[in-house]
């Protein structure tokens, strides 16, 4: 019931719709504007350097899990790329069936 309400009162006609898009440009192009000034500027990379940082050590467990997590695959890819490199994909097939069939299960392959 909120979604019709609120798709009752959102009608914009297309003089409203291109004047949104319009300021939206024009604050992204000021944005990018004010960004190319102080990108260089030193006291921006150091203020940068520690931002970064910060989220590093705050969100290192994340990165860690998150290789612990797809640590079979990333093996499977590897040595799927070995036996590519050689020229032997369908050895590789062949000899580890399941392997093959887990990086497709995964959408490794584009057109497999």
């Amino acid at each position: 019931m909120y979604n019709e309400v609120a798709c009752e009162e959102d009608n914009y006609d297309d003089e409203k719709v291109q004047h949104i898009l319009k300021l939206y440009k024009q604050r992204r192009e000021k944005q990018k504007e004010k960004y190319q000034l102080i990108k260089d500027t030193e006291e921006f990379k150091t203020k940068n350097r520690a931002r970064a940082k910060e989220h590093y050590h705050k969100n290192k467990h994340l990165k860690q899990q998150s290789y612990e997590n797809n640590k079979e695959f990333i093996k499977f890819k590897t040595h799927y790329r070995y036996y590519e490199k050689q020229n032997r994909i369908d050895e590789f097939k062949k000899k580890f069936p399941e392997r093959y069939m887990y990086l497709v299960d995964r959408n490794y392959f584009t057109n497999a």
